[in-house]
């Protein structure tokens, strides 16, 4: 479940919290409708997270093997069974059920919607050598999900910020696939990192552009100049980003992976700053 790595759970449930507060501010929803609701987004995506690397693993415990980074992982290494992986998958997803089951039927039918994309990423390295999109498609489906959390479908808005945030993740898993990028040649898995090649820089200097026009779209549409200006520091830090990538330096790049958890909080206070000038 990777709990030693909470990057993960934080990067899934960003893209709920950054959206969440706009949606509260306009269904007018209370503050402590909005913390809870908040609190119960994080336990789903700590559950919803571990369940996402126990499918990993169990898809890849054979490539696993063969990565440096990954090969004493406990189904790589033979320290647990397949066996006991399901059952705790099985555990897993009964808890992101009963938290699912907590939201309003468009959050529900949202998140029922999200199936393909969840099943599918793990496979997608072994038939594309863009599965950086298929990883953005559904880490960023928090954003639909927090929206129909405060009872209301996403509208187009909406989409511009779920559309920036595909474009977010591209780019910094862009950046994490360059820890891997030996192994995965070697072994023959695609990444956008091996895609890009000499390109890395301009291929997520453009993927982190088109995050912030996105954003500035549904701030524009939201009237949310907190969050507005909190996306120009976040294309500030975006900049500090692409201009630190080394292909050449696995360690570096995990540093900046791992900073974007900031940038996301960036955003996260700007939403909740307008959601607080509208009460």
């Amino acid at each position: 479940m990777r709990f030693d790595r909470p990057i993960g759970w934080w990067l899934l449930l960003l893209p709920a919290w950054v959206v969440m507060p706009i949606g509260a501010r306009d269904a007018g929803a209370g503050i402590g409708h909005l913390v809870g609701l908040m609190g119960l987004f994080f336990i789903g995506a700590v559950v919803m997270r571990g369940g996402g690397c126990v499918i990993n693993d169990l898809c890849d415990r054979n490539i696993d093997k063969s990565v440096a980074r990954t090969a004493n992982r406990p189904l790589a290494s033979g320290r647990i069974s397949v066996f006991s992986a399901l059952i705790l998958l099985a555990v897993l997803g009964g808890i992101g059920l009963a938290v699912l089951m907590q939201l309003p039927m468009e959050a529900v039918m949202i998140g029922i919607a999200s199936l393909p994309f969840i099943s599918t990423y793990p496979l997608a390295k072994r038939f594309t050598n863009l599965p950086q999109i298929v990883l953005g498609l559904t880490f960023a489906w928090g954003v639909l999900l927090g929206w129909g959390a405060f009872g209301a479908y996403p509208d187009m808005r909406v989409f511009w910020l779920y559309g920036g945030v595909v474009f977010w993740i591209f780019g910094y898993d862009t950046i994490y696939a360059i820890q891997d990028m030996a192994d995965d040649r070697r072994i023959g898995i695609g990444s956008s990192a091996l895609w890009l090649g000499g390109r890395l820089r301009f291929g997520v200097g453009v993927s982190y552009g088109l995050a912030v026009a996105g954003w500035i779209g549904f701030g524009v549409m939201s009237d949310t100049p907190a969050f507005l200006l909190a996306v120009a520091v976040g294309a500030g830090h975006f900049c500090w980003q692409v201009a630190r990538i080394d292909g050449a330096d696995a360690l570096g790049a995990g540093r900046i992976f791992r900073s974007n958890r900031n940038l996301g909080l960036i955003l996260v206070a700007g939403a909740v700053a307008d959601y607080l000038r509208a009460l």
